[in-house]
């Protein structure tokens, strides 16, 4: 019991620091350095252009993707339109890059001041992100005590990606939720809640693509049972693909026409591996590893919703969608939460599986780790160091940003055999059950 509330406290203390560095010094320093620069600063609310544009369409009848509705955004969003003259203002439009049906999520909102509904969103968020916590450790069918789970909540709710998708109000956030919710009745056979869900969270594509994909490929392996899903997905897609033609028409095109928008002015198109390695190698890996992906589906598609390699296999494909998304976001990095539970849950096979294994073990822990441990001693700084001083190491916390998925990612792929052993240990203890009188 000592023990267990030793290790909360700590966990309360890294958490506390991430956020107090967050607002005592990330904040700050980018503060001054956008006065320094002159660029502007607004509600710095990934959520106001989606709002704002579902609150004129939906009340107004105006279309979110024009270009007037880009600029009344940008003077909600930074205080001012942006002014291509200026060199160091914002090269990111902020204009309406989403699916028009996005609107009908944020219709509930639309009649209220944004004023309230950051504040409202923020502790609905939080929540929601807290939610998945609980739910992916039953979707994984991993029982722990409640401390810690408690513990996990707080690691989970102070985390960079957390922290910046909560302050940012980034609808990735909500896209993850909904991933998470959307899982657990998969592993439930709860296959029409399951697609709905689903569908829902195609309001980012990008982060759902593969995910729907490796689905679609498990279906296929046992059709009568799970074309439930199916049927569930596809229809739910088409309700709402004609429900946005009808508020605005011909929008999947506009949509198409602002995504290129959106890459060519925020400079993306650009995944992990095209920053790490290069673009011309990052493609060439992004290629190879969704091969690997949908050969490993393919093998895994007969497996049950409650066996390890199911549990698996949705991990490792939401790590291969952090790499090979042409666009690189730390909050996206929620996705990422069900397969570190699944490398915590292993870590001891994994240890003594290989030098390899443990090579990874070890660089994960540093990567995850890292940001709790330098927030902390930055806050500690803080108190006996000046501001000044302080601040030079204002971003320390973000050096293994790109490292995370990558390990995490290594870490699944040399897991593949520990959760078939486990499958096939299970189904021998089963089999022998039933012999047994």
């Amino acid at each position: 019991m000592f023990r267990r509330s030793l290790y909360f406290l700590g966990a309360l203390l890294v958490s506390a620091s991430m956020w107090i560095w967050v607002q005592a010094i990330a904040i700050p320093h980018q503060q001054v350095e956008a006065a320094d620069r002159g660029a502007p600063r607004g509600n710095l609310s990934d959520l106001y252009p989606r709002w704002l544009g579902a609150r004129e369409l939906l009340l107004h009848h105006r279309d979110p993707y024009s270009t007037e509705i880009t600029r009344e955004i940008q003077t909600g969003y930074y205080g001012r339109p942006l002014d291509p003259t200026r060199p160091n203002d914002p090269k990111d439009q902020q204009a309406f890059a989403y699916p028009i049906y996005v609107v009908f999520l944020l219709a509930p909102t639309v009649s209220f001041p944004f004023t309230i509904v950051h504040r409202v969103v923020f502790w609905l968020f939080a929540a929601l992100t807290a939610l998945t916590v609980p739910l992916w450790l039953r979707t994984l069918g991993w029982r722990l005590s409640k401390t810690a789970v408690a513990i996990l909540i707080l690691l989970t709710l102070s985390c960079l990606p957390a922290i910046q998708g909560l302050k940012l109000q980034q609808l990735s956030v909500l896209v993850a939720a909904l991933i998470a919710v959307a899982m657990y009745a998969i592993s439930r056979a709860h296959y029409v809640i399951a697609g709905v869900l689903l569908a829902l969270a195609t309001i980012k594509p990008q982060l759902v693509f593969l995910l729907s994909l490796w689905l679609c490929i498990w279906i296929v392996g046992n059709l009568r049972v799970r074309r439930r899903l199916l049927v569930s997905f596809g229809s739910s897609m088409l309700i709402l693909v004609l429900a946005g033609e009808f508020l605005q028409p011909g929008w999947i095109s506009e949509f198409r026409r602002a995504m290129q928008d959106y890459y060519q002015y925020t400079g993306g198109g650009r995944s992990v591996l095209d920053v790490v390695l290069s673009p011309v190698w990052g493609r060439i890996t992004s290629t190879f590893l969704i091969g690997v992906l949908l050969f490993v589906g393919w093998r895994n598609r007969r497996v049950g919703e409650s066996s390890r390699l199911f549990q698996w296999s949705t991990c490792f494909v939401l790590a291969t969608t952090l790499l090979v998304i042409p666009t690189f976001a730390l909050y996206n990095q929620l996705l990422l939460l069900p397969g570190v539970m699944m490398a915590v849950r292993a870590i001891l096979k994994l240890w003594q599986k290989s030098r390899f294994s443990r090579f990874f073990c070890c660089v994960a822990t540093l990567s995850i780790s890292w940001p709790f441990l330098s927030a902390t001693c930055l806050v500690i700084a803080l108190a006996l160091l000046p501001r000044t001083t302080v601040q030079k190491a204002w971003g320390l916390p973000f050096y293994p940003s790109f490292a995370i998925p990558i390990t995490i990612y290594a870490l699944l792929l040399v897991s593949r055999n520990v959760m078939a052993d486990n499958d096939r240990q299970q189904e021998k203890e089963m089999r022998w059950s039933r012999r047994c009188p």
